[in-house]
């Protein structure tokens, strides 16, 4: 039995590969046939074919039928869902942040003060 991958596990799968990101990130500029996307790589068409049917399997993109090709487009919503994910932590962040800035405030108002000894 093949073991069923949760989709926020699929996306955040897809984008660990640097190819598969570099793909997305041209995907963001409008749809591109294969031989586009793999134009800038120095890798075979078939392992351009192996990227994108990771991305497709993941729903990052989606490809059409327009006459003789196949463009590939970028789906925004597994990437939304990554966003909300990462939001829970988000706030974790500012907060720290917050908190080192008023501290470092404070350490710098009290190096100040020292001053006016």
């Amino acid at each position: 039995m093949k073991h069923m991958q949760d989709p926020l596990s699929a996306t955040l799968s897809a984008l660990a590969d640097p190819t598969r990101r570099a793909i997305l990130a041209r995907l963001s500029q409008g749809a591109a046939t294969v031989n586009e996307l793999a134009e800038p790589f120095d890798i075979s068409l078939p392992s351009v074919s192996r990227h994108l049917k990771v991305l497709e399997g993941a729903g990052l993109i989606s490809r059409g039928r327009e006459a003789q090709w196949r463009p590939c487009r970028l789906e925004a919503a597994p990437l939304r869902e990554v966003d909300g994910w990462l939001g829970r932590y988000r706030k974790f962040w500012e907060g720290s942040f917050d908190r080192m800035d008023a501290y470092l405030d404070e350490l710098t108002r009290g190096k100040s003060g020292d001053k006016d000894q």
